[in-house]
């Protein structure tokens, strides 16, 4: 009992430095038909998906808002859960290509999911501009003493990237680019301890996270400026620099409703 009232306090304490006591909430409805990840989100399905509010800094109101616009949509259907996301950006560049790298040293968009929202058991899924992924298993918060697993992959996974000018190219602007995933259930079932795919109202924790470099351009490349510390964009504000606090992440509600307009 005095264990819950500690998490209880902390929630209620980190929640007022986000600028917010209630965490964002989703409604991820049925996909009309099938998704072809190629990046792009031109189906149906995903035009008429809402989108997240904006992302916002990982402290929340305290910071300053992000200069780029972020903004991720959700679908599924009986064999993926879908996340789409459009991510504005002038200088769209990255570097890392092999798989289950530490993506973040890139600019990036992160995926985190805890499907019983109990704060352990989640799975973190990264992604840069290059189509590069690392996906990974948390037992239990990093604050609680857990250690990824890195060896964990999510089988099955299909993520794609579009890029809306020129990648790694520091002669001209770009408009920025969007990221398509299908993650399969089968996967997100092995430590869901629910159902999965998940019932008509059933709710699961998620929140996304964007890291943005400030950069410089040496010698023709990109380069990340010395000394500077990355920005940390989410969708559901974190109220510490940390997305490691599953309690406050945000709620995704799954209907079995068709949202075509």
């Amino acid at each position: 009992m005095r264990s819950l009232l500690v998490l209880a306090l902390a929630v209620t304490f980190v929640a007022a430095m986000a600028g917010s006591s209630k965490p964002k909430e989703y409604v991820c409805y049925r996909a009309a038909g099938k998704i072809v990840i190629d990046g792009k989100l031109d189906e149906p399905s995903w035009r008429d998906a809402p989108a997240t509010d904006k992302f916002v800094d990982i402290e929340g109101d305290i910071r300053p808002h992000p200069r780029f616009t972020t903004r991720a949509k959700m679908l599924w259907d009986d064999q993926y859960f879908y996340i789409g996301a459009d991510l504005e950006e002038p200088h769209v560049w990255a570097t890392l290509t092999k798989r289950d790298s530490v993506i973040f040293h890139d600019n990036d968009f992160e995926v985190f999911i805890d499907p019983n929202g109990d704060r352990d058991e989640y799975y973190e899924l990264e992604i840069n501009a290059l189509n590069t992924a690392w996906d990974l298993f948390l037992p239990k918060p990093y604050i609680d003493g857990g250690k990824a697993q890195n060896s964990w992959d999510i089988a099955g996974l299909k993520t794609a990237v579009e890029v809306t000018g020129t990648l790694n190219d520091t002669t001209d602007l770009d408009k920025g680019w969007s990221v398509e995933m299908a993650i399969p259930w089968k996967a997100l079932a092995e430590y869901a301890h629910k159902p999965a795919p998940p019932k008509d109202g059933d709710q699961w924790r998620i929140n996304f996270s964007r890291v943005e470099w400030r950069h410089e351009i040496v010698d023709g490349k990109y380069s990340k400026i010395s000394n500077t510390k990355e920005d940390n964009w989410v969708w559901s504000p974190q109220g510490v620099i940390d997305m490691h606090r599953p309690e406050m992440w945000g709620y995704v509600r799954f209907s079995t409703i068709v949202n075509l307009r």
